[in-house]
């Protein structure tokens, strides 16, 4: 699912909580960016961009395979916890504050 939403203040209203799946994903258009939104093997939810740093592909269309998301291209694997990866990627990749509020998924973009 990739939608569209608005930014409101620092914080955008990014999806209701309940459409996230258990260990799953969503991926999200956020005040012009792409980020992935996942609910973790322990039911944390994190956000992080939706670009793998080895070769620009959409890390959203890959699998979430217990704190990582891999990339669909060269197997490449980030911890959504606080984006590291492994090989063939070298560089990390951003990860973004979300909060729940009122049954919403809230996210604020990091800088990076």
């Amino acid at each position: 699912m990739t939608e569209r939403v608005l930014m409101q203040g620092s914080w955008i209203k990014a999806v209701r909580a309940d459409q996230l799946p258990s260990k799953g994903k969503v991926t999200l258009e956020l005040d012009g960016r792409f980020v992935v939104i996942v609910r973790d093997a322990d039911g944390v939810v994190h956000c992080v961009d939706d670009v793998c740093t080895h070769d620009g592909g959409p890390l959203g269309d890959g699998e979430l395979d217990g704190f990582c998301l891999v990339c669909p291209r060269h197997g490449a694997r980030f911890d959504v916890r606080d984006g590291r990866p492994t090989m063939p990627a070298t560089e990390s990749i951003p990860c973004h504050l979300v909060q729940e509020e009122d049954g919403w998924l809230m996210v604020q973009l990091s800088d990076a």
